[in-house]
């Protein structure tokens, strides 16, 4: 058996025409869609009662009902609630032995989102949107907006930029009238430039991140905090210096420029590797996380300092930096790595070795 299920969600029915509800059987319907249409001509809910009168007499290959279920005037939980109470009674007064189905009839997206409620009871065959012509989705148009202005973070998302840039015009007229400088229109363009980018690209996360693991780090007494921002000064006084060096070359090439950046910056960011790991270090120590495989990290990047130094002095042509002087820095970086690996892997295992004995 088909049921046909007009849906009224915010029970213009009942509160226009005191019809009680549901409202079962053709007559019933037809009767009520003529009260509702005398009451309010302009209701849309007039056209799906009809439409499910006309979808009644059109199906003549198996049995059908038509009933009319609603809601309330709110419109919310409660109204599909007692859309789901209408559809059981009105599944409850029919007298047949057949698997019901239902074939929905709405006016629009809002009265569709009851459409879970009703599927929970009885199976939906389909679903019918009647809209005027003159007026196609113009319903449609007006839920999806309201949901959007609903949603806090779309709201954040669209409203605010879309506020900023109204606002850009009143307020270049203010600054013209006060006196104010054109850097001051830049200026509120470039940060709503910055606010766009920063949604756009989903950064909002990563900087919650970040703002999080710094107060844990800060209240929980981590020294990597602290050698962080020393690390990140020496790396910028490493560039500030390689900048400089390049400087003093008189037209150089490009491997010449790279080199000499590389000899003037590679000991600032040697100290700012060894500062970084050392943090590290001593956190993981206080922490209980400690392996000896952890003291490589400083020396590593001794070895990849002393490397570097090596290889951009003698592409500078330096005075010491002969060929000799290229072998010995490669030869001290890579015996360097070596010496480390070896040292801290014996002594890690020795370590476990020892607390194995203890256990």
């Amino acid at each position: 058996m088909l049921l046909i299920l007009c849906v009224d969600l915010d029970d213009d029915l009942g509160r226009k025409t005191g019809f009680e509800t549901p409202v079962i059987g053709r007559e019933s319907v037809e009767a009520a869609a003529v009260a509702l249409a005398t009451a309010d001509p302009e209701d849309s809910d007039v056209n799906v009662c009809f439409q499910g009168i006309h979808l009644y007499d059109t199906i003549d290959d198996e049995s059908v009902e038509v009933a009319v279920v609603t809601g309330t005037a709110a419109a919310d939980v409660s109204a599909n609630r007692k859309v789901g109470e209408e559809v059981d009674t009105v599944l409850a007064s029919l007298s047949t032995g057949e698997d019901v189905r239902a074939l929905v009839v709405t006016d629009g997206a809002q009265d569709e989102s009851v459409l879970p409620v009703i599927r929970s009871r009885v199976p939906i065959d389909g679903v019918r949107r009647v809209v005027v012509r003159q007026a196609q989705d113009l319903e449609s148009m007006y839920y999806t907006f309201k949901q959007v202005l609903a949603d806090p973070e779309t709201r954040g998302t669209i409203l605010v930029p879309l506020g900023i840039l109204l606002l850009i015009y009143p307020v270049a007229i203010l600054a013209e009238r006060i006196g104010l400088p054109g850097s001051a229109l830049g200026f509120l363009s470039g940060l709503l430039g910055l606010y766009v980018l920063f949604r756009g690209l989903g950064l909002e996360r990563a900087v919650d991140d970040v703002a999080e693991r710094l107060r844990v780090g800060l209240f929980g007494g981590r020294v990597q905090i602290i050698t962080t921002v020393v690390a990140a000064a020496l790396v910028v006084v490493g560039g500030a210096s390689g900048i400089e060096t390049v400087g003093e070359l008189l037209d150089p090439s490009p491997v010449e420029s790279a080199a000499a950046f590389t000899y003037g910056a590679v000991q600032w960011a040697a100290a700012a590797g060894t500062v970084a790991a050392l943090g590290r270090i001593t956190d993981a120590y206080l922490e209980g996380s400690f392996r000896w495989r952890y003291l490589n990290a400083p020396f590593y990047v001794l070895a990849i300092a002393v490397v570097l130094h090596g290889v951009s002095a003698f592409f500078l042509s330096l005075p010491f930096a002969t060929l000799s002087y290229l072998a010995a820095t490669l030869t001290a970086g890579t015996l360097l790595g070596l010496a480390s690996t070896l040292a801290f892997a014996v002594a890690e295992q020795r370590s476990a070795e020892q607390s194995g004995t203890a256990a």
